[in-house]
């Protein structure tokens, strides 16, 4: 009925969990009892367990249990929106009474995700508004080009709204240098006499996981991963270890975590940042005469559920760091599995072989072509935009293919990218995608994914124009 069953480990689409059961039954409990977490006077028990998972996350990214704050929220959008909110209201103290008055900004990666173009419409900052950073071939920030941008837009005398560091882009993985972006931004601050420091928050909704891995013993490895798995496990966690460094972050427990949707948080270094969005008790006359804990105060939303809290607590719980380390080794290991099939193929080419998550892009091409050197071509030669469109015909048909008989039942659910890079020539450049999550997926599955696509790429170049 055209409902991919997420845990099927021929659904590769997207970063879609499939949900353990106990965080469903962390789902269904808020709903028997309907507790609004605007306050603990609605549900104490539950208030208490949305700050011992901040609690927990706050230790596991490194941040100080004692002074983080956090809160659950809509989604990765909303835990963006927060962080961008908070750094408004640091970039121009006030705004949240007085609104903006003032030329703002937001700095973010090209392979950024939508959502910063989504926050800064809605609150008012404009789209035209958020400055885009080039990035590095894997997909990170260019560290270079963001100095140079946070420069000139200091010395013009806009302000900063937040720096958005992207910790696990949407389609490649790609991971921002946080540290790097931190040491500048302190840098630049330092060198132009600023009288704030922009927010930095770290876009983690899919990353913060690979945060398990900070303590892991890579040398003894104790879970056995193979030797590309453990290399790339130790390459995102490198990544992901200056999470702390971050003045706010997003998880979304519902991509990474196993959960259901919709259950994502927001987390602040210090908890004190959300003092510039409380708003006056006398505005809310009906709430809070009972109770110690009233994050309504300074939420968004007056009604937040609990189901996310719940669902995230459980799988905390039951999963634990061990866990968590064992279901993403065993996505990123099954990944180098088809990373390695689709090397031995002269007609395949892996878009983000620099990237090291649970994810694949990669492009088929006709018999003529030199793939070792094609993306290469593709990404640099303008003379090559031609032969770009017609690779990218070439995906694209081959995705809607392969689509079709996965909708019967008859194929592996891949995901498809329109725009995973753009070339030097302002060409978008699209590509087949293996998102894997399912702890079931096996090698020989992987490897499938591969016969099906060159199965599809047979049967399309007979009648390619």
């Amino acid at each position: 009925h055209g409902m991919p069953i997420w845990g099927h480990p021929r659904s590769q689409v997207n970063v879609i969990a499939y949900p353990t059961i106990a965080s469903v039954i962390g789902v269904v409990l808020p709903s028997l009892y309907n507790p609004n977490l605007c306050s603990d006077e609605s549900g104490r028990g539950f208030s208490e367990a949305e700050v011992r998972v901040t609690a927990m996350i706050a230790r596991l990214v490194g941040y100080d249990p004692a002074s983080a704050g956090g809160l659950f929220t809509f989604g990765g959008t909303g835990t963006l929106l927060y962080g961008v909110k908070l750094g408004l209201e640091r970039a121009l103290p006030g705004a949240f009474q007085h609104g903006i008055r003032d030329d703002v900004v937001l700095i973010a990666s090209r392979q950024s995700h939508y959502a910063c173009l989504n926050v800064a419409g809605w609150l008012g900052i404009g789209q035209q508004n958020v400055l885009l950073v080039e990035t590095n071939d894997d997909n990170s920030m260019n560290v270079a080009h963001f100095e140079q941008v946070l420069c000139e837009t200091m010395s013009a005398g806009r302000r900063i709204a937040a720096i958005i560091a992207t910790m696990g882009t949407t389609d490649a993985f790609g991971l921002d240098d946080l540290a790097a972006i931190r040491t500048v931004r302190d840098r630049v601050c330092d060198e132009l006499n600023s009288d704030y420091r922009p927010h930095l928050h770290a876009d983690s909704v899919i990353g913060w996981a690979w945060s398990v891995f900070r303590d892991y013993d890579f040398h003894r490895n104790p879970l056995g991963f193979r030797g590309r798995t453990t290399r790339a496990l130790a390459a995102a966690a490198n990544r992901i270890r200056h999470l702390t460094l971050a003045d706010s972050l997003g998880v979304d427990f519902h991509k990474t975590g196993f959960t259901p949707y919709i259950s994502s948080m927001l987390l602040v270094r210090d908890r004190t940042a959300f003092d510039g969005i409380v708003r006056r008790r006398e505005t809310m006359p009906y709430l809070f005469h009972s109770g110690t804990y009233h994050p309504g105060m300074f939420s968004l939303e007056t009604s937040r559920g609990a189901s996310g809290v719940m669902a995230a607590l459980a799988n905390l719980l039951l999963l634990g760091k061990e866990g968590l380390r064992a279901l993403l080794g065993h996505a990123v290991e099954m990944q180098s599995v088809l990373r390695e099939a689709i090397s031995a193929r002269p007609e395949l080419s892996v878009v983000n072989d620099d990237n090291v998550g649970p994810v694949t892009l990669f492009r088929a091409y006709p018999d003529d072509v030199d793939t070792f050197q094609a993306l290469s071509r593709e990404l640099h030669e303008e003379s090559y935009a031609e032969s770009v469109h017609r690779h990218n015909e070439l995906n694209a048909r081959i995705f809607d293919a392969i689509q079709q008989r996965a909708i019967q039942g008859a194929a592996i659910a891949i995901g498809f990218t329109s725009d995973c890079r753009h070339s030097t020539a302002g060409e978008p450049i699209n590509a087949l995608k293996s998102y894997v999550l399912s702890p079931f997926v096996t090698e020989s599955q992987m490897r499938s994914v591969v016969e099906q696509v060159l199965a599809a790429r047979r049967e399309i170049l007979a009648n390619f124009g």
